[in-house]
Formats: C-alpha cells, sequence, structure tokens
C-alpha cells in the first residue's frame, strides 16, 4: 500500500518537512543499529536532535497548530499522549538500545499519523486566516545537521 502525498497546506509544509528530518532520525537509529554502532553513539545523536529540533516542534505544534481543533478531540489527545510518550522515552536513561528502538518504531508512527490524519483534518476545519496566522508565527529555518559522528554512513 502506497498512500498518495497529501497536499499540505502553505502554512504546515514547514511543519512536514520538520517531520521529513524526525523520518531520518529514525532511519539514522535504524542504521546505526543494522551496523552494530554502540547505543551510546547513537543516544548522544538522538538527544541533540531532540532538544534541538523536536522540542522546538512539539512545542509548535502544541502552541500554535492543535488548538485548531478542540482540546477534547481524540486525534489532538492521541498527538499529545504520543508527544509525552517520546520525551518519556528520550529521557530515559537506563537501557540505551530498547529505548532508541522504541524512538525510533514510535516517532515515525507519530510522524505519519500526524501527516496523514491529524494535519489533513486541521487542514479541513482551519479558517484561512488562522493559517496565515501560523505561516507568518513559524518560518522554518534551514535544517543543521550534527555531523560530529556520522554513525549512520
Amino acid at each position: 500500500m502506497n498512500p498518495k502525498p497529501q497536499k499540505r497546506h502553505k502554512a504546515l509544509q514547514p511543519l512536514s518537512r520538520e517531520h521529513h528530518h524526525g523520518l531520518l532520525l529514525s532511519w539514522k537509529i535504524r542504521s546505526g543499529f543494522n551496523k552494530n554502532i554502540n547505543p551510546n553513539r547513537i543516544k548522544i545523536y538522538a538527544d541533540w536532535f531532540f532538544e534541538t529540533h523536536l522540542i522546538p516542534h512539539f512545542e509548535m505544534e502544541e502552541e500554535n497548530i492543535f488548538p485548531l481543533l478542540e482540546s477534547d478531540n481524540g486525534l489532538i489527545k492521541r498527538a499529545l499522549a504520543e508527544h509525552r510518550r517520546l520525551k518519556r522515552l528520550f529521557n530515559e536513561t537506563t537501557d540505551n538500545a530498547k529505548n532508541l528502538s522504541k524512538i525510533e518504531e514510535e516517532l515515525e508512527q507519530h510522524i505519519r499519523f500526524e501527516e496523514r490524519v491529524l494535519f489533513p483534518e486541521i487542514q479541513k476545519i482551519a479558517t484561512e486566516e488562522q493559517m496565515l496566522i501560523i505561516e507568518k508565527i513559524h518560518q522554518q529555518e534551514p535544517f543543521k545537521d550534527n555531523l560530529d559522528d556520522e554513525f549512520w554512513k
């Protein structure tokens, strides 16, 4: 099954590009495991990515995107619960291999959910004025990767 790409509103496109980098994190974790890289090396990169990219991304969504739907909306409840779960996984300091494996799987599933289910629903509900506000608030910075240890290559 190959779902066709969603047409994303211009205001949400920077968030979708950030999602792409999140999917790359999952791929990098998988690649590290496939190359038998020490999980501690992978964790250093994952922690950097979490602090530098994911936390600001989650905050942007939670403060500016999710409120476009009602707070008791099941999709919003799910997205917020997944954000909390991912934060707990990133902050866990025991058994890096196990936690990184969970992060790799759950982050990818979460991004697919937001891209395929949540964002299309938001696009249906949000007014053009609301989308213009989001577009003004969130201008994507060019992605800067941490290339200190390219364990995935």
